[in-house]
């Protein structure tokens, strides 16, 4: 084992024992038993208003990394015969699970501050990155030996933004390296891009750390790290998985991998119900958009909207107009062109008896 699969061991781990710590010490606090039936007790009303399914559609895709291409390319190394459908599973539950649990110790510590205060829970529990940058951090400094549970709880933040980083990181490079290899793959050249690719994150992360980073934050999170950007880019992802390369080959695909068939209910998934999804959603982002607010109070001024759609276009653009440039510098004619940039080019090795 290197010391960098270490380090992401420890810093994919560790963060649990401290939200268990967590956990334990909000559930024992006063006013821990109201947040928790808070958080157990939906307002099931708000179904009824779209913005809550897209919010929770754009959230899952965020989560799970789906159309951040994290899992992709890590997913990438894995050897051929890899049961990736147990892993995809396995995954998805420890990453509900995590989000259930953590819920629980949040929503603990918020009940236990809005008894505090004597105020609904509704006025504490602020939605976005306010409320771990700043509602439970205030609810943490209330507590019994508060400097404690502050240093366990930053420490958790600070690994799990560590993580993510590896994991965001290895996205970027490997995609470089697998687009240019002859020019990446020479020398120390992975390791150069890498710490030009940190060092120019750095300082755009700088900006989110100044007295009005939080405001900065929020417009890079709602424009280019979700909502439409994500919706787009699984969009296309599905469309080309099912139609482009074939759901029937992509089944065929996963059974040559694991020796299996799988649910047949996925085939659905993939060819109607998720590109159908999407673009719902999508469109009902588009039609019923509305301008980025701070803390439901602070409206965005007319150039920060257009920066941060600029950001969103910045990303969602390059899936066509790559598709288009493929499709112009190819030869012969339109069908012949349309043929050649569809079609996989896979080893004979890895090509379903169904496929000749």
């Amino acid at each position: 084992m290197t010391s960098a699969s270490s380090v992401v061991y420890f810093t994919a781990i560790f963060p649990y024992v401290i939200l268990t710590v967590l956990l334990v010490r909000g559930l024992t606090l006063d006013g821990a038993g109201e947040g928790v039936v808070y958080y157990l007790k939906p307002d099931l009303s708000r179904l009824a208003d779209i913005q809550v399914w897209i919010d929770g559609g754009t959230q899952v895709f965020f989560s799970y990394a789906v159309a951040l291409n994290q899992i992709v390319t890590l997913g990438s190394y894995n050897k051929f015969t890899n049961n990736f459908y147990r892993d995809a599973i396995l995954i998805s539950c420890i990453n509900s699970g995590t989000s259930l649990i953590g819920g629980f110790a949040v929503f603990s510590v918020l009940g236990f501050m809005a008894k505090q205060h004597n105020i609904p829970i509704e006025d504490v529990a602020n939605a976005g990155p306010g409320l771990a940058f700043i509602t439970y951090p205030n609810a943490v400094t209330q507590m019994p030996i508060s400097p404690l549970w502050a240093a366990l709880f930053f420490l958790m933040i600070l690994l799990l933004g560590l993580d993510s980083q590896f994991a965001g990181v290895e996205a970027v490079i490997t995609a470089m390296m697998d687009l240019f290899p002859n020019l990446m793959r020479r020398g120390n050249r992975r390791m150069f891009i890498v710490g030009v690719y940190c060092l120019v994150t750095f300082l755009v992360g700088l900006s989110m750390v100044s007295r009005g980073g939080m405001y900065i934050f929020q417009l890079f999170d709602y424009y280019s790290a979700s909502g439409m950007v994500l919706l787009w880019s699984v969009f296309w992802e599905v469309v080309v998985i099912a139609w482009i390369f074939g759901a029937d080959k992509f089944y065929d695909a996963i059974e040559m991998m694991i020796g299996s068939r799988i649910n047949p209910y996925l085939h659905f998934c993939w060819k109607y119900l998720s590109p159908v999804l999407c673009m719902g959603l999508l469109l009902a982002k588009f039609i019923m958009f509305r301008p980025l607010k701070y803390n439901k109070t602070y409206v965005y001024p007319d150039w920060a909207q257009g920066f941060g759609l600029i950001l969103a276009l910045s990303s969602m653009v390059c899936i066509p107009v790559f598709a288009l440039f493929k499709l112009a510098t190819a030869r012969g004619s339109f069908r012949q062109r349309w043929r050649k940039v569809t079609t996989p080019i896979l080893p004979k090795d890895r090509c379903h008896p169904s496929w000749k």
